[in-house]
């Protein structure tokens, strides 16, 4: 949605889950002056009259994406105004990186009173290093590159599905974009963006939520459409335990629940390692795996957030540092508990499945950030849940 902003026409997503953050992103962007048009999975973004630079703290301290606007008003419009982001607190997710490389590439940037404001007559072509492989800023100085003045070299750049997803997008526009998915991105500046219709991938994470779904429940379903290339750390861990995923066709995949489940250990890192977003998914998953297993936490600092409402059912975990040890029960309970964050509230529910008695999961505004009526998609495998 961001990425639209480079384009001075119309733009239609297709695809486009309903999410509380699409919401808000397009909140965000009629602020600018962007018109916005649903119709079903389709969103049409017309972007040809940006009418303001500054985006709204009240809608930008509610998501962390928003920030991505950055990037493209200023190859756009030479100007941007955007407060510090919000978003799930699972840990500091600095803006650091995105504020050197646009500097790199010319930009005037300061911060005043928590916004973020940038200044560029014209942006110039740049070699940029990531001093980690941050999904949010390489997302961001790609999507100014496309318009700068010149090449621009991202090294050390994100290697995520998504990456490259906004990069396929931001070609179907008109930008010579190479390397998308490597380390090293390639970008030559163009002098204008133009309209494009476009099919966003299917999410890699609510794919395995739904994968550990079976899993947990000893349920055999399959999921498609998914992209099974973007879930190879996922479906490796899950035959580790135990878990059968067949392949039935290129996109779809089917979980059959066949061996008893033995513990594994597993650590988090970028793409094409273990995704921390599925870290907490699999927790319940250990819990009534048989053994030991060891999850470590090498991303974010704070995401072990549910691991006191998973105690809570039952569950038999030890934090040390950024390490959670896991020891095998042969059953968890249904208790109330409460999300914490995005992650952490699919991975109670998903522990509720298999808990014994009644769960109430509380804080679903979490949910409902990342997942299209997730109630709705188990209550069709057979679920017995309700939201209330």
């Amino acid at each position: 949605m961001a990425g639209a902003l480079l384009c001075s026409g119309e733009c239609r997503l297709r695809n486009v889950p309903s999410l509380a953050d699409i919401s808000r992103m397009g909140k965000v962007l009629s602020a600018l002056g962007v018109k916005l048009k649903q119709d079903g999975d389709a969103l049409e973004i017309d972007a040809s009259h940006i009418s303001h630079s500054r985006a709204p703290y009240d809608l930008v301290s509610q998501l962390r994406a928003s920030f991505f606007v950055i990037g493209p008003l200023l190859a756009r419009l030479g100007v941007a105004r955007v407060p510090l982001p919000g978003g799930c607190a699972i840990g500091a997710r600095p803006v650091d990186l995105h504020v050197r490389g646009l500097q790199a590439m010319g930009a005037d940037v300061q911060n005043e009173h928590g916004v973020i404001l940038a200044y560029a007559h014209k942006l110039k072509g740049a070699r940029i290093y990531l001093d980690c492989p941050s999904v949010g800023a390489t997302e961001t100085l790609m999507m100014a590159a496309t318009l700068a003045e010149g090449e621009t070299i991202i090294e050390n750049a994100a290697q995520e599905p998504e990456v490259v997803d906004l990069a396929n997008f931001c070609i179907a526009m008109g930008a010579q974009i190479q390397g998308a998915g490597t380390n090293t991105i390639v970008v030559s500046g163009v002098s204008q963006l133009h309209s494009a219709d476009y099919s966003i991938i299917p999410d890699r994470i609510e794919a395995g939520t739904l994968l550990i779904a079976g899993a947990i429940t000893r349920s055999e379903i399959s999921l498609s459409p998914v992209v099974p290339e973007h879930l190879t750390a996922v479906i490796s861990k899950l035959q580790a335990i135990g878990v059968d995923v067949i392949l039935d066709a290129p996109n779809c995949l089917r979980i059959v629940p066949s061996r008893p489940y033995t513990g594994t250990d597993i650590e988090t890192y970028f793409y094409p390692g273990f995704p921390t977003d599925m870290q907490a998914l699999f927790m319940p998953l250990l819990a009534l795996s048989e053994g030991v297993s060891v999850i470590t936490e090498t991303v974010f600092e704070k995401r072990l957030g549910h691991v006191p409402e998973l105690i809570r059912m039952g569950a038999d975990i030890q934090i040390k540092g950024n390490h959670a040890i896991v020891r095998g029960v042969p059953q968890l309970s249904g208790a109330p508990v409460v999300a914490t964050d995005l992650r952490a509230s699919a991975a109670l529910v998903v522990a509720a499945l298999a808990a014994e008695g009644k769960t109430t999961v509380q804080g679903l505004h979490h949910l409902d950030r990342g997942y299209d009526r997730l109630e709705l998609k188990l209550q069709g495998l057979g679920a017995r849940l309700e939201r209330v």
